[in-house]
């Protein structure tokens, strides 16, 4: 799984699956991150929960978090202020 470096954070893609028995982050996919959410994709409920699963997962604020492309759709990018690749790779517990 890639991440790319930015300024101040890292940038990486997501592949979310709404409407999951519970939300967690599920390992990669496809190289992009597989994250089960719990809520539906419904006015914006899956998109909460992605960013509250991720926050709680890089031990960063909610605010650090922000999904960059892909809104609406099961493959997203999301950029991380106030995090390294490193340091997401062992937070999330990824082979480098």
């Amino acid at each position: 799984m890639d991440f790319s470096e930015r300024a101040g954070g890292i940038e990486f893609a997501v592949h979310a699956q709404p409407r999951a028995g519970r939300s967690e982050i599920a390992g990669e996919h496809d190289g992009r991150l597989r994250v089960r959410l719990a809520a539906p994709p419904v006015r914006g409920a899956a998109n909460q929960e992605l960013i509250r699963v991720l926050a709680k997962a890089l031990g960063v604020p909610r605010s650090a978090v922000e999904i960059a492309r892909g809104r609406s759709a099961r493959t997203k990018t999301v950029r991380v202020r106030g995090v390294t690749a490193a340091e997401a790779r062992r937070a999330l517990r990824l082979s480098p």
